[in-house]
C-alpha cells in the first residue's frame, strides 16, 4: 500500500497493491490497517454508488454534524476529478481545496474527513463512483456549496457540465457559515 498526503490536513490518498497475471487481477479495496499510521479509525456504516456519463457533476456536499461523514472514495469503472474543499473553522486551509484524480485502472482511493465538501465530475462516461460512509445519509442534515464559486476557484477540467438543479442553487463560501 502506497499513500499520498496531501497540504491539507487529513486528506489521504491511497493507492492499493494490484496484483495481476494472465487471469486478471487482485487487490484489497479495504482495509482498517491503511488508517492505523494515521491514527484514524474510521467505522462505516453506508455504502453508497452512482454510475455518471461524462460531464456530470456532483457535488459540493456534506452533512452537517452530528451526521458529519467521513468518505473513503473511488471508482470502479472510469475516471472522476475528486474535489474536497476544507470548511473546518479555524483550520489553516479553510476554504482551499485538493483535486484528486480517480481512475479505475489505477485503482486509488481518496479518504476525505468529517469538515470537507466533497464533489465529483466524471471523466468518462460509465464511470461508477464507490464511497463508504461514517454516518448514515440524513437529509436533514444535508448541506453544500456551489460548485463553481468563483472565490473557490476549482478548475474542475470541463466545459458545460451537468449539474443537478439542486447544485445550482448552493450558497457560495461568502455567504456561507461553516457548521464544522
Amino acid at each position: 500500500m502506497d499513500h499520498t498526503l496531501y497540504h491539507i490536513e487529513g486528506l489521504i490518498e491511497f493507492k492499493p497493491r494490484v496484483f495481476r497475471d494472465d487471469r486478471g487481477y487482485f487487490l484489497e479495496t479495504f482495509s482498517q490497517k491503511w488508517f492505523e499510521p494515521f491514527g484514524i479509525n474510521p467505522i462505516f456504516v453506508q455504502d453508497n454508488q452512482s454510475v455518471s456519463a461524462k460531464g456530470v457533476l456532483r457535488g459540493l456536499h456534506f452533512q452537517k454534524p452530528p451526521h458529519a461523514q467521513g468518505k473513503l472514495v473511488r471508482v470502479s469503472t472510469g475516471k472522476a476529478l475528486d474535489i474536497a474543499v476544507d470548511l473546518r473553522k479555524g483550520s489553516p486551509t479553510y476554504g482551499q481545496h485538493v483535486t484528486c484524480l480517480l481512475d479505475a485502472e489505477k485503482h486509488n482511493q481518496f479518504w476525505i474527513p468529517e469538515g470537507f465538501a466533497h464533489g465529483f465530475v466524471a471523466l468518462e462516461d460509465n464511470t461508477t463512483f464507490l464511497y463508504k460512509c461514517t454516518d448514515f445519509y440524513t437529509p436533514s442534515a444535508e448541506g453544500g456549496l456551489l460548485w463553481n464559486d468563483p472565490a473557490l476557484g476549482i478548475e474542475w477540467g470541463i466545459e458545460n457540465p451537468l449539474v443537478s438543479p439542486k447544485d445550482e442553487i448552493l450558497p457560495v463560501i461568502t455567504q456561507f457559515d461553516s457548521p464544522f
